[in-house]
């Protein structure tokens, strides 16, 4: 792995507020205490924190790369700095992410759920977060068509477009029957997709395009019961290949979380149509995709 930040540049810095709550309760968890360091060098802790009564931990100034790496689109090298966290609170197993990503100028808020201590041991729980889907190599989308057939065979459950509180996320490609199945409130996941396909420090209403092209496509999913329709037990998956990219445990980012929460009733169609588009795209450098929208604007 490179250096967390290139030595030749002088880090900018970004900011982590890491919230710590029960799984079984939603409780927040007082009391615990997080050792950060560089995800490349786990064993030097950099800072150690306590979270407060309402499971939370001061906002955290990080060294992440200079901002202009994630602006630039020819870039190639890492705009954002990894760190691991290594979590543990009083009567809760203990947890570790490693990859948890630090944007310079941008607050990453990274939520934890800890599961209570039972009896057959304290084993830690690892969580590894892989590359960014621009700064990665990941399967590019296969193509389909960006409104559905609608006909009366019952294929179409909905009779309207309806926002869900939950999706249930299949983390793999649909035929891989060894891959979980998350439930997932419909805002987390958005903002978990957003965050793993573009970057935060873009301007707003470049988020804010991404944003409503990720709920379309969501929402078009859900509103044709797409995976249900064939078989299957979720509403869709974290591939690449068929879907968008999200992740277990993954942090996001205060300035797409505020968008994700301004448009989170909206979606993209067209004239005369009641479904929301699949609106595809790609990242218009790794992969040129003719007509379908473009993520780095």
């Amino acid at each position: 792995m490179s250096d967390p930040i290139p030595s030749s540049d002088t880090p900018d810095i970004g900011r982590l507020q890491i919230n710590i709550t029960s799984q079984i309760t939603s409780f927040p968890v007082p009391d615990a205490t997080i050792s950060i360091s560089y995800t490349g060098v786990p064993e030097n802790t950099l800072e150690q924190v306590t979270t407060d009564s309402s499971g939370q931990t001061e906002v955290l100034e990080l060294s992440a790369p200079p901002v202009e790496y994630s602006l630039n689109p020819e870039n190639d090298i890492q705009p954002y700095s990894e760190y691991t966290l290594q979590i543990q609170a009083p009567g809760f197993e203990p947890v570790s992410i490693a990859g948890t990503e630090i944007l310079a100028d941008t607050t990453a808020i990274q939520n934890v759920q800890l599961n209570p201590l039972d009896t057959t041991g304290t084993e830690e729980e690892v969580f590894v977060i892989p590359a960014h889907t621009l700064y990665g190599t990941y399967p590019p989308k296969i193509p389909e068509d960006e409104i559905k057939p609608v006909n009366e065979s019952g294929e179409i459950v909905l009779s309207r477009v309806v926002v869900p509180e939950y999706i249930v996320v299949h983390d793999g490609s649909p035929r891989d029957s060894t891959a979980r199945n998350y439930y997932v409130k419909y805002k987390d996941y958005i903002k978990n997709v957003a965050s793993s396909e573009i970057y935060a420090t873009w301007p707003a209403n470049t988020i804010r395009a991404n944003v409503l092209a990720i709920m379309s496509f969501t929402l078009n999913r859900v509103y044709t019961e797409w995976y249900r329709n064939q078989g299957y037990d979720f509403t869709i998956t974290s591939s690449t290949a068929f879907d968008h990219k999200w992740i277990p445990e993954r942090n996001y980012f205060q300035s797409i979380s505020v968008i994700v929460d301004e448009l989170f009733a909206d979606y993209l169609s067209r004239p005369n149509v009641r479904q929301p588009i699949l609106t595809q795209y790609c990242d218009g450098r790794q992969v040129q995709c003719p007509n379908w929208m473009t993520i780095l604007l």
